[in-house]
């Protein structure tokens, strides 16, 4: 890590070059990387470029600020934005060239009057919930939705590109919903091309059906987390061909030697079994550390993976080292791509009963974000 760093998130912008790269080779048709949340906090400029370095025809994002700080940046690739709720400034969007999508007729007449406001065809996708039971128009509700975007299409007021919907259960390829959901998106895109949406790209498939359900993929993929190198299946990346883009790491502010039986960290939820030495890392939950790492993830220190030792403070943690040689100063690995001994960002999900999407997308705070390779470099 940098000489002057205390903590970083170091990424690795060839690895999601590569990602990509790797995934759009394996479906052989268009795909979306998916870079909203700040790209899964790996840098939302950074992540896209190199996402269309390694050759995604599209970026998709949730909010309309992300769409408009990638057009301010200068990334002029078709970029979709799809969570989208009353008010938003739709001419904003329809003059940067972002395309939207709506989940009903009210969002449908908003975008329709930003159309007649810029003298712009909004490029509009449409979204069906099949399933999910969060976004999207419901089957019930679908064939107004059609029928009134039609109707916008004729008046060349909107341009329907996009039929999509969403899949619940991609991460456990043989569960029954899968098929069910394919099969109402299915009925929803007849409905559509029967209306004359005849153009319209269909896209249903996130990164773990990229990965694992052919059938999903349509003509188009959709794929976030996986862009990233992390296998959204919970396994081994490297098996889909992917390696992770994002190191954590921190250097050591203190160590101590201290007698067998001393409480460590607030509650002295962990005491040593004999004397031992302790090192201080300075990051803690307000960086993004979950407080649930304590006594449970692990990190790297010393050449060894050691678990956090007692509770997760809001601006440190503290290692139990027993008699390794470790000093300030010295690196330490929360998470990395494992190739050297790191702990992984999967190896903390399994230990804290959570996800890897959420450990990516949190950390931060004051982490210094360090971008390294060229892929995308302007």
């Amino acid at each position: 890590m940098t000489e002057t760093a205390r903590a970083e998130v170091v990424v690795d912008l060839d690895a999601i070059a590569a990602n990509t790269a790797a995934l759009r080779d394996r479906v052989g048709r268009p795909l979306m990387a998916v870079v909203k949340a700040d790209g899964y906090g790996h840098g939302l400029v950074p992540a896209a470029r190199a996402a269309l370095a390694g050759g995604a025809d599209a970026l998709g994002v949730a909010v309309l600020e992300e769409a408009l700080a990638l057009r301010a940046a200068g990334v002029t690739a078709p970029l979709l934005a799809w969570l989208n709720g009353p008010g938003e400034d739709m001419a904003a969007a329809l003059t940067a060239d972002v395309e939207v999508s709506v989940n009903a007729t009210w969002g449908l007449a908003e975008v329709v009057d930003a159309a007649r406001a810029t003298g712009r065809t909004a490029r509009l996708h449409l979204k069906v919930d099949s399933g999910l039971s969060r976004g999207g128009a419901t089957p019930e509700q679908w064939p107004d939705l059609v029928a009134a975007a039609a109707r916008a299409q004729a008046e060349e007021e909107v341009e329907v590109v996009g039929l999509w919907s969403h899949l619940a259960y991609a991460d456990a390829p043989t569960h029954p919903t899968i098929g069910l959901q394919v099969g109402v998106f299915e009925q929803a895109v007849a409905v559509a091309r029967d209306a004359g949406l005849t153009d319209a790209r269909r896209h249903l498939a996130n990164s773990a059906a990229t990965v694992a359900l052919p059938h999903t993929w349509f003509d188009m993929v959709r794929p976030g987390v996986a862009i990233y190198g992390l296998d959204p299946l919970g396994g081994d990346p490297a098996a889909h061909g992917l390696r992770p883009a994002m190191t954590v790491q921190a250097r050591v502010v203190l160590t101590k030697r201290v007698p067998a039986g001393v409480g460590v960290s607030y509650g002295h939820t962990y005491s040593p079994r004999q004397e031992t030495t302790l090192a201080v890392v300075p990051v803690g939950y307000a960086d993004g550390v979950p407080r649930a790492a304590g006594n449970r993830a692990p990190v790297l220190a010393a050449g060894a993976q050691r678990s956090i030792a007692g509770r997760v403070c809001m601006d440190q943690f503290v290692l139990d080292v027993g008699d390794a040689p470790v000093a300030a100063g010295d690196r330490v690995v929360l998470w990395g791509p494992g190739t050297d001994g790191e702990p992984t960002a999967q190896q903390w999900a399994d230990a804290l009963d959570t996800i890897h999407y959420e450990l990516v997308a949190r950390v931060g705070g004051r982490f210094v974000r360090r971008h390294v390779g060229s892929a995308g470099a302007v």
